[in-house]
């Protein structure tokens, strides 16, 4: 996050209701129905006591928000970040109400975090800590309740414990479908790694055609080389296109002529950054997003693009890998430059979508082949991709707001089917 991004202090929930109330005057929504759309229906504030490995004790906090489940369960991620705020959570859940909608999968929108920093705990001490918040969980989280996942600095590991521990905590029975995200050894999905980066290539695909983009000229520059930025710029290439800069916490770099996609995976393997690679100038984060490019991927964190920066982005599309990279200040900027937002409730819906695919498998106790997941999420994110553009152009409003329209005419339709009880 630049320093500029850290001065203004977004609050995401904030921005989150900003983007709902502005579709919610477009649609002329009732009072009512954005009331209930704007606050989560559940949110839990848990205190964590974890034994460390020295033999102190430290409580972490965690949270869970459940925003919405009249279309189903809820679903969304849980981060392991030192800055985890619960308005940031509550942000996340609706986003999530809005990404499932979107996708047209029978999910709600779920979220959760733990205040800590995981680069300074041993696994022993994630595994403790992991376990005791599933269980602290344990009674709002369940197969046709809410369904976790992986989120920042979270992944298959941590989804084993939480499997492990709720399944235990329910009478020994192994559920596979009460978490998703997992190693393929225990119920995980073939193609779930690089989902969000191959649905977010295939939103890119689709953009590209309908403003004319030749990809075999294309550039690429990706805010956060880790897992989503990785593939996204990896399977975006595979369409003709080249990477040129990329970044992480630690540094950003550029090679206009090119940047080896797999040489740099390699290198960010070994060395845990992108900083230092060979053939590449150093440059600034600032800098990395005011590059000239033709598809830039924000992949990091919230808040990236905002009022004072919008103005001095190059690009013809921004396609979303991270969540809330983009303000609604910015979004206006951007949208009468032209640039096509690509929003990361629709960029980014490949994770969900497999993880919906998971679910199923695991639901049923079958497992599908890679080529059969990655041809399901194809067609589900380009039609998803069509019913977001057709109502950009209906409206004639920003692609963001296009996908909150679509999203909240699905939820309001089956908050209104289903009606209020008691």
């Amino acid at each position: 996050m630049t320093s500029s991004n850290l001065n203004e202090k977004i609050n995401p929930f904030e921005v989150a209701l900003t983007q709902l109330e502005e579709a919610s005057n477009i649609l002329n929504l009732d009072k009512g129905m954005l009331q209930i759309l704007s606050n989560p229906k559940r949110i839990l504030t848990v205190s964590i006591p974890t034994k460390m490995d020295d033999g102190s004790i430290r409580v972490f906090t965690g949270f869970r928000s459940q925003h919405n489940d009249a279309r189903g369960p809820c679903k969304g991620g849980i981060r392991y970040h030192p800055d985890v705020t619960i308005e940031e959570v509550k942000a996340l859940s609706m986003w999530m109400t809005w990404k499932c909608a979107i996708a047209n999968i029978p999910y709600g929108g779920g979220k959760g975090g733990i205040i800590c920093n995981p680069k300074q705990m041993s696994e022993n001490e994630l595994e403790r800590m992991t376990r005791r918040f599933a269980y602290l969980i344990s009674d709002i989280i369940g197969p046709y309740k809410d369904i976790p996942a992986p989120d920042v600095y979270t992944g298959g590991k941590e989804m084993a414990w939480i499997m492990d521990t709720y399944s235990t905590l329910k009478g020994n029975y192994v559920q596979p479908e009460v978490i998703t995200g997992k190693p393929i050894a225990i119920g995980g999905s073939l193609g779930r790694n690089e989902a969000t980066g191959r649905g977010l290539a295939y939103t890119v695909r689709e953009a590209a055609k309908k403003i004319n983009i030749d990809m075999k000229q294309a550039t690429i520059v990706v805010q956060g080389f880790g897992n989503a930025g990785q593939f996204a710029s990896k399977l975006v290439e595979e369409q003709g296109a080249k990477t040129i800069a990329a970044s992480d916490s630690q540094g950003a770099i550029i090679n206009k002529d090119g940047i080896d996609v797999d040489a740099l995976m390699k290198f960010k393997k070994e060395t845990g950054t992108v900083a230092g690679f060979e053939n590449a100038k150093s440059i600034s984060n600032e800098e990395l997003l005011e590059t000239e490019c033709t598809i830039l991927i924000p992949a990091a964190l919230e808040n990236q693009i905002t009022k004072n920066n919008a103005d001095k982005i190059k690009t013809k599309i921004i396609a979303e890998a991270a969540n809330g990279p983009t303000t609604p200040e910015a979004d206006e900027i951007l949208f009468k430059k032209d640039i096509l937002v690509i929003p990361d409730v629709l960029a980014n819906g490949g994770g969900v979508t497999v993880s919906y695919f998971e679910w199923l498998q695991n639901l049923r106790r079958e497992y599908w082949t890679e080529e059969e997941v990655n041809n399901r999420l194809d067609t589900n994110i380009t039609k998803s991709f069509f019913d977001v553009y057709d109502t950009h152009e209906k409206y004639n409003v920003d692609m963001r707001k296009a996908a909150t329209l679509l999203a909240i005419n699905r939820v309001v339709d089956a908050i209104n089917i289903r009606g209020l009880w008691p």
